[in-house]
């Protein structure tokens, strides 16, 4: 079977030391793939891996269906400096086609009609020509997340994309995100601390806690040891984005 994405024993780590050890998994077209598990257990340095800013001690990761690097959309964290760049809406956006442009300084026709597109898409045409500084984080998000179709037509990697946004908008986003999944058929690698989230739009899940992982559906996550441990620590308990509850189901 062809994968988008095959990870063969990965080792990860900094200056030698390993966070992540004989990592083992795989990305099909059109999967909605979360990450969860505990902070410390190496998910963003996977995704840097991926995105080839970081090299693996030791392992592989293979590409398949004709991706490259340069075409996964990415949406990180965002921090206090970027939240206030100064810039339009659709700027930002279309900065997103600068990693297929190579030397060229300038960009085409093309390049702008996707970027348009993808405003359209995000629901975010009204506000195009607004300043990027000025948005609420929901509304800054939906940029992000425009800027990052720019990239790609296959792959979106999302870290914690809705980190910080309130009930309301956290539903919004992963109903934006689903669609794209669902509709456009964009594979979706996302690194969640919402188990809830993740377990009521992924098709599979990644967990990754010191030194054990768990790979596979939603479906047998939920009959794991690691599932249960989570289910019953209060700790990890998440707020439902439409009654603000809290639980894990």
């Amino acid at each position: 079977m062809s994968y988008l994405i095959e990870c063969k024993n990965l080792t990860e780590g900094y200056e030698g030391m390993p966070v992540v050890k004989n990592l083992s998994f795989n990305v099909s077209a059109g999967d909605y793939l979360c990450i969860v598990g505990e902070n410390g257990s190496g998910k963003s340095t996977l995704m840097k891996t991926l995105l080839g800013l970081r090299s693996p001690l030791c392992g592989e990761i293979i590409f398949g269906d004709g991706l490259k690097q340069t075409e996964i959309g990415y949406l990180p964290q965002q921090t206090a400096a970027q939240k206030d760049f100064p810039a339009t809406v659709r700027e930002v956006v279309l900065s997103g086609c600068l990693g297929r442009k190579g030397l060229s300084p300038f960009y085409s026709k093309a390049d702008k009609k996707q970027c348009d597109d993808n405003i359209e898409l995000l629901g975010i045409t009204h506000i195009a020509h607004r300043s990027y500084r000025n948005l609420s984080g929901g509304q800054q998000q939906r940029v992000l997340l425009a800027r990052a179709l720019c990239a790609t037509k296959k792959l979106l990697l999302l870290d914690e994309p809705v980190s910080g946004l309130d009930p309301i908008v956290t539903a919004e986003m992963y109903e934006i995100i689903s669609k794209l999944n669902r509709e456009q058929g964009v594979t979706i690698i996302m690194i969640s601390h919402d188990l809830q989230g993740a377990l009521k739009y992924g098709t599979k899940i990644l967990h990754m806690e010191s030194g054990a992982y768990f790979f596979g559906t939603t479906a047998e996550y939920r009959s794991t040891d690691i599932f249960h441990a989570m289910s019953t620590c209060d700790c990890h308990c998440t707020c439902d984005h439409h009654t603000g509850s809290k639980e894990v189901r």
